[in-house]
């Protein structure tokens, strides 16, 4: 196929560095944007008077009929193209003859590979944002169905305090809100047209920028043609929100992990998000979690690498720029993946409510609300503390829990303790009266699940 750069260079490169220099073997899932972008720029000339409404209607043909063939599988894309934008201009020229040469009037492989890659991203951060709001929705039914299941809450690995585990479903709901509102504000930055930069000074033809734009759906122009080639935040913000979502994700995958051990026992994974060994019969391997959790080193290797790539470029287009699309797709591919078999697996995920409320008996895990009751009776909570950590070391001596200690030990160190200290330190007690806003109780998981709910609407 011959080159679009062929003319002053003979268009012949060595056979390694045409491989080399070829981007077609990735750049070719950009045909639909790339084919919807030369119809609404042949739109622009023709609109100009730069095409006539014959050849317009002929390339615009043209085109609809190459996008159609290489969707119904009907024409396969060369991979000895030097590029999809090459091979879709060739097609055209081939089927359409001289007329199909206009096209590329007033715009360069610079801005028209900006645009593709603009309009491709915009539609993965909508794919990204639905999969992230099914998930969410699949935690907050989870979070429904276990909204008053007590469980240990940890800090430091370390059981601190009773909560429920709807709760605790819920904070990775936040999070993964706050994910679906970086991509909504990161597309924002994307959603402006590069088309018109041309090679990076703009050109000489009256062309008109903003009716391209808004035929392609873009809200605003840039507006510097030298920023519009050689921009690509929006590629490593993009990426940078899938680095985050995929903490999440991992954070998540680790908790998994560890619940569903014999260690823990608090949750049971459905075989369909589990795989077996090839020894040991009784293996329960919660592969899935696992593989997300380790992919996320993946989509931080695609930060890293892009703005490495980035960092010493002077303006304007650089051919190092061409490694920003193998990043940016395998982030968004990754992280797709990672979301589509992370809801199921929450979805079928159940947990042993016995096993979880037997953990938050353990541990005084309720020697806060024992220092909360004294501050009750009008002790200062630095006293309260104080008494509190005493009356737990007593505990650990005599091996016996708060609910089980002596009332007239309890008296010994304090003459304020009476007998209605027994139920103030049940744990269903302490988990309950934490109504604090965004606390604990039964009702405030309710409320953060509503409010969920209603900002996924």
């Amino acid at each position: 196929m011959a080159k679009l750069w062929a003319g002053l260079e003979s268009g012949k490169i060595n056979k390694l560095a045409e491989e080399f220099n070829s981007s077609i073997g990735f750049d070719s899932r950009l045909y639909e944007e790339d084919i919807k972008g030369s119809i609404a720029h042949a739109a622009m000339l023709c609109k100009c008077k730069y095409l006539t409404e014959d050849e317009f209607a002929l390339i615009n043909s043209g085109l609809a009929c190459i996008l159609d063939d290489i969707k119904s599988g009907n024409i396969k894309i060369d991979e000895t193209a030097e590029d999809i934008h090459t091979f879709v201009e060739e097609l055209l020229t081939g089927r359409i003859g001289e007329t199909g040469k206009k096209l590329h009037t007033a715009r360069s492989r610079n801005d028209q590979v900006a645009l593709d890659l603009r309009l491709y991203l915009k539609g993965e951060c909508d794919a990204e944002i639905a999969l992230l709001k099914e998930l969410i929705g699949a935690i907050c039914e989870k979070a429904e169905e276990y909204k008053n299941t007590v469980c240990p809450g940890y800090t430091h690995l370390q059981r601190a305090q009773p909560i429920t585990f709807g709760h605790h479903l819920m904070a990775y709901a936040f999070m993964l809100m706050r994910d679906v509102e970086r991509l909504s504000d990161c597309k924002k930055r994307m959603d402006v047209s590069p088309i018109g930069s041309c090679a990076l000074a703009g050109t000489t033809y009256n062309t008109d920028r903003f009716f391209e734009a808004e035929k392609l759906g873009f809200s605003d122009v840039c507006r510097n043609s030298i920023d519009g080639v050689s921009d690509r935040d929006f590629a490593v913000e993009l990426i940078s929100c899938n680095a985050i979502i995929m903490t999440h994700l991992s954070r998540f995958s680790e908790e998994i992990i560890l619940w569903s051990s014999a260690e823990f026992g608090y949750v049971k994974l459905s075989s369909d998000y589990t795989t077996g060994s090839s020894i040991m019969p009784q293996k329960r391997n919660p592969d899935m979690a696992e593989l997300v959790r380790g992919k996320t080193g993946r989509v931080y290797g695609d930060l890293i690498s892009l703005l490495t790539t980035l960092k010493g470029l002077p303006l304007a287009y650089n051919k190092d720029m061409q490694e920003d699309k193998e990043s940016v797709f395998d982030s968004s591919d990754t992280v797709k993946a990672c979301l589509q078999v992370f809801a199921g697996m929450i979805s079928s995920m159940t947990a042993n409510k016995e096993k979880m409320l037997s953990a938050a008996k353990k541990g005084f895990l309720n020697a806060t609300d024992l220092a909360d009751y004294l501050v009750g009776k009008g002790i200062p909570f630095r006293d309260a503390y104080k008494i509190s950590g005493e009356i737990v070391a007593e505990c650990i001596k005599e091996n016996c829990s708060l609910e089980d200690f002596p009332i007239e030990k309890y008296k010994k160190h304090s003459e304020k303790i009476s007998e209605d200290v027994y139920p103030a330190l049940s744990i269903e007690t302490c988990v309950n009266k934490r109504k604090s806003f965004g606390g604990t109780g039964g009702n405030s998981v309710e409320m953060q699940i509503e409010y969920i709910k209603e900002k996924l609407k």
